[in-house]
Parts: structure tokens; sequence; C-alpha cells
């Protein structure tokens, strides 16, 4: 059976790194595809880990659970990723117990996204959940605060205008395109990569270029037929890539390969070509800007592009901590009692069985000891100060976990 009780030499860590501190080059090494995700929650399980969730995107590679010490959540990243405890320290953080609850909270919620708003995020750390709950690596604590994560995140998008408006990286690159590239609607443009940025790139494309000589190619080529299908594209197969590269005025780099697929080696160019990368790891290698005529722009770039979308979007911000601050509150309320329930009845017991022991005393040692009118009395007495205990553990100033410790080693008591 599942035991959900945390015991209370661990501790709630969020350990990671994201676009903040690390630029793409490194957040690509430490990037963890779909076959890493699942060797690192199996080794979690073997090395005793009870609860954790790991996200790895575009912007950020972030482990959130329970252990004695970080490191053991940061060690997890680096076995499985390319990189390395010494860049880790460099650019990784960590926060702990609230502050890492804060934490999961402000990224679920598109606060911390590297573009205001994007909530991308929660559909990924929704499949990170599911994912390890498959494996018997969720525990209470953690559906809770998942749960919580996702209303909150709800209730800003529809409550708050935060997401309003078009801004995403793949919409800035559109734009990038836009203001950057003349007569688009007439230049080759070609999108290969067909993952989630890359869709949503394509379908921005086509809304806002009038284009229709975009050509789509994919390593798994049912994937790009299937998105042509809706919007009356071009597909070729991925062994033409060095071809199309060369009539190509546009490429939009947009796979999830771990090293690189365009280089310069590839490229036979006999016209000036613009090539966005929008993939971490980078998938573009720099050497490109070598030849004459190239220009790359990596996401890390575009993502800066401000405008006033984004500018109103800051507006929203206020709105937004008030509804997470709200269910954060709900939240720890619920984690407050869970935690101090288990010590309350304890304590509760240890009273009982004192009770027990003193009537019987008394009893024997009373002439016409009124039992009944004892039991009454001291069971209200215990009910009070069980009752003050769990005030003081309620309050919002107590050391939850210190004062457990406390009344445990004063009545003798262990919680179960």
């Amino acid at each position: 059976m599942e035991n959900n009780n945390v015991p209370k030499h661990l501790y709630f860590y969020s350990v990671g790194l994201s676009y903040k501190k690390a630029d793409a080059e490194v957040r690509g090494q430490f990037s963890l595809d779909a076959v890493a995700k699942t060797r690192l929650l199996e080794q979690a399980k073997n090395e005793g880990i009870e609860s954790l969730i790991v996200t790895s995107t575009c912007n950020r590679t972030e482990i959130y659970g329970f252990a004695e010490h970080p490191f053991q959540l940061i060690k997890l990243i680096c076995d499985n990723s390319n990189g390395s405890v010494d860049a880790f320290q460099k650019v990784g953080f960590v926060y702990k117990n609230q502050e890492a609850i804060n934490h999961l909270f402000r990224v679920g919620t598109g606060l911390d996204s590297q573009i205001l708003g994007d909530f991308e995020i929660i559909s990924q750390i929704k499949t990170s959940f599911i994912h390890s709950k498959s494996l018997g690596l969720a525990n209470a604590f953690m559906e809770r605060l998942i749960n919580a994560v996702i209303q909150a995140s709800k209730r800003i998008k529809t409550e708050t205008e935060i997401s309003s408006g078009a801004t995403s990286v793949s919409f800035a690159s559109v734009q990038y395109i836009l203001k950057n590239v003349e007569d688009i609607s007439n230049k080759n443009i070609l999108l290969f990569g067909t993952g989630k940025i890359g869709r949503n790139t394509c379908e921005n494309l086509v809304k806002h270029t009038k284009n229709e000589h975009i050509t789509l190619i994919n390593r798994t080529k049912d994937k790009a037929e299937k998105l042509a299908g809706k919007l009356n594209l071009i597909v070729k197969d991925y062994s033409e890539l060095h071809l199309e590269l060369q009539k190509a005025d546009v490429v939009v780099v947009a796979t999830g390969a771990q090293n690189p697929t365009v280089d310069k080696a590839i490229l036979n160019l006999k016209k000036p070509l613009l090539i966005l990368d929008l993939s971490i790891p980078k998938n573009v290698n720099e050497n490109v800007e070598e030849l004459e005529g190239v220009t790359l722009i990596h996401m890390d770039y575009l993502s800066q592009l401000t405008d006033e979308t984004l500018e109103n979007r800051k507006l929203h911000i206020p709105a937004a901590e008030a509804i997470i601050e709200e269910i954060k509150e709900e939240f720890v309320t619920w984690m407050k009692g869970r935690k101090f329930a288990p010590t309350i009845n304890a304590l509760k017991e240890k009273l009982n069985a004192i009770k027990v022991s003193e009537l019987d005393f008394q009893s024997k040692k009373i002439a016409d000891f009124n039992e009944e009118q004892a039991e009454i009395i001291s069971n209200r007495i215990i009910q009070k100060i069980t009752t003050h205990f769990a005030n003081h553990l309620k309050d919002d100033d107590t050391m939850v976990d210190e004062s457990i410790e406390w009344i445990e080693k004063v009545f003798k008591i262990k919680a179960s």
C-alpha cells in the first residue's frame, strides 16, 4: 500500500535551471528527452525517492520532489543528461519547502515563463505528473499540489487577460520574418520539424504571410503529412533536406534532436538565407554563420522581443498573483493539517492513556468515586488541551516541524 505520510527528515525541493541564468547552449546540455525522463524516474525509484516529477522544455529542466538533500535530485538530472554538477552549480537553483511550492505555482501559471502568460508549461506539468504517478512516484502531497497549480492556471487564464494577444516564441519568429524579409509571400519557406513549436510556427506562417511556398520536412513523414493536410502545404522526405535547404529563403528549424541537424557542410547556397533555430538543444550549428549571406537567429533572441501585447500582460500580474495566493493558502492549510494531524492524534491517545490510568487509580482510592462524571470532565479537558495544540500548529507564524518535534519529545509520543 502506498505510504502518503512523508517522513520528517525529507524536504520538498525544486531544483533545476531555466532561461533566467542558463543560455540555450547550457539548457541543451541539461535537456531530457522522453527516454531520459523515464530513465531518471526509474533511477529515482531505485534510489528510494518517494515522490517527484520532472519537466524538461526548451526553457527549463526542473525536478520537484522529496529528498533528504537537494544533491540527490541534482544528481538525477546530471546522470541522465549531458550536464555536469559543476555547470549546474553555476546556473542552477534550489528551492526548499514553501519556496519550492511558490516556484511551482509561478511556473505552472505562466508567470515564470520566458514569455509572460505562456500557458504551454501547465500541460507539460500535467503530463509529467501522470508519468510519475504511473510509476508509483506521486504521493498524496504531490497530487494535491499539482491539482492546486492546475486550478490556479485555469482561473488565471479565464479570470485575467495575462495571456491575451498573440505572443509566443512561434509568433515572435513570424513577426521577425515579416519585419526582416521583403516580399515574404513569394519567398520559399522551409519548416524542418513538426513538434509543438513547429506546428504553431507553421500555423502562424500560413496565417500571417499568405505564402503558398511553405515546405515541411520531418523525420517521421506521416506527422508532416498530417499537418500539411490541414494547411494545404508541401511535404518532402527527410532525405531531401539538403536539396530543400538550397531552394529556401527562410528556414525554421524546430526539431527535438539532441545534436545539430543543420551545419555549413550541407549548405550550398547561391542566395541569402535566414535560419531561425527554435530548438533546445540547438539544432543548427553556429558554423553556418561562417557562410556569406547566412543569418542565424535563435529562440532566446526572439523571446526578448517585446511589444505592446507583453506590456499589457504585465498589468494583469497582480490579479494573477492574488489568485495564486488564494489557492496556495488553501493548499498550505491542507498541508499543515495533514502534517500535524498524526501528532495530535498520538497526543490524544497519550492523554487518554494517562486518563484511564488515573481514573483507575482514583476509583480505588476514593469512596463513592463517580467514574461517569470523571470521564466526562477528563474528556473535555483532553479535548481543550489538544485543541490548543492544534490551534498553535495552524498558526501562520508557527514553525510546524519544530513544534511537532517538541510535542513528541515532551509527551514521549511518535506519530504513526
